[in-house]
């Protein structure tokens, strides 16, 4: 079967979408949201990219930023799942005495089958990411993810959901993640 390879272009905004290992929802926990959010910064000063958008659900994120270089995409993308699957696994472990963690770690081992070093996975191996080519689009991505907690119930309305961007957009609030405006 012949390997598609994503085009980056230099300047375009990416549209990222990636799950959970079995689509674990990981994020119901606050400790693991705020995981997600201080990598995201991390790896926003280590590769100087700009944010312009995000939603973290309970088994998936969408991160809307424009990478310098285009190509460094996929990279970024790599270290974010890598480091927050290590300090969650690495905490969910800690913490086994409790249900959830137990449980939550259960979801997430690979079946002896996997020939792999590690017993456990948090992400699904790969992320889809989308060329954001036009400011319709751009809007239309980011009303997308604003909206997504109220498509899945877990918000009446997007100001109900602070794992977002919206909160930057509409209240100029940047406690969890500075927003960079380009567009």
């Amino acid at each position: 079967m012949p390997v598609c390879h994503q085009v980056y272009s230099p300047g375009q905004l990416q549209f990222i979408t990636a799950s959970t290992y079995r689509r674990t929802p990981i994020f119901l926990s606050d400790r693991f949201r705020r995981c997600f959010a201080q990598r995201v910064d991390e790896l926003r000063e280590k590769f100087h990219f700009l944010l312009l958008g995000w939603v973290l659900m309970p088994d998936h994120f969408h991160l809307l930023f424009q990478p310098h270089p285009a190509e460094s995409t996929p990279w970024i993308v790599k270290e974010l799942k890598e480091e927050t699957a290590k300090r969650i696994l690495k905490t969910l472990k800690e913490n086994q005495h409790h249900a959830w963690c137990r449980k939550t770690l259960e979801r997430l081992r690979l079946p002896p089958t996997v020939h792999d070093e590690s017993h456990y996975r948090l992400w699904q191996r790969r992320f889809y990411p989308f060329n954001v080519f036009s400011s319709k689009k751009y809007q239309e991505k980011l009303d997308y993810m604003h909206n997504n907690p109220v498509a899945r119930g877990l918000a009446k309305s997007p100001a109900d959901w602070p794992w977002s961007s919206w909160r930057f957009y509409y209240l100029e609030d940047a406690s969890l993640l500075r927003m960079d405006r380009v567009r």
